[in-house]
């Protein structure tokens, strides 16, 4: 099965489970998770839009390291922002990395025409998943949200997805 299927088999099982929940008017997941660079996020729902597995990335001159370039995901031309970089981490990024990553797309209502790029999608994750939470660092960026700990001890780090898309670092993407 190819990474294409995959994922849309995904997306198919993400959107039957969110159906489920409703219906039987259970607790709905609030964040996708993904990890990126060996950390781990939590990303609003709401604010996300479709997964794409990764496709080429046109690069663009004279941007910042972390603006990997525009794509093409299903006919619109999006910019591709590497979210680890963003964040300050350096991954050894490869042809294999690459292959394995997926692209998330910024849901349409928040006016931003961008995708994320992730290593790896680690399915739904509700608030009762988690056994401790932390409110963020006063020198935290603005749109770091809660920090969650989960039973296993792994600290996620909620990212609004809104708020990332509004700030200067992130529209400014010339070097």
């Amino acid at each position: 099965m190819s990474k294409r299927e995959v994922l849309r088999e995904l997306q198919a099982r993400l959107a039957d489970r969110l159906e489920a929940a409703k219906a039987q008017g259970t607790f709905v997941s609030s964040w996708l998770a993904v990890e990126c660079a060996g950390r781990f996020y939590l990303l609003p729902l709401g604010q996300a839009g479709e997964i794409f597995p990764w496709v080429a990335v046109q690069q663009v001159p004279y941007t910042c390291d972390w603006f990997l370039g525009v794509a093409n995901l299903r006919g619109s031309v999006v910019g591709v922002v590497d979210l680890a970089r963003f964040l300050g981490a350096v991954p050894a990024r490869t042809e294999q990395n690459f292959s394995e990553a997926s692209l998330l797309a910024l849901n349409a209502a928040l006016e931003v025409n961008a995708a994320l790029l992730v290593d790896r999608l680690l399915g739904l994750r509700s608030p009762q998943a988690f056994v401790a939470a932390d409110t963020p660092a006063q020198d935290a960026p603005p749109f770091f949200g809660t920090t969650y700990v989960d039973a296993q001890g792994t600290r996620w780090q909620e990212l609004d997805l809104q708020r990332l898309s509004q700030t200067p670092a992130f529209l400014s993407i010339n070097a």
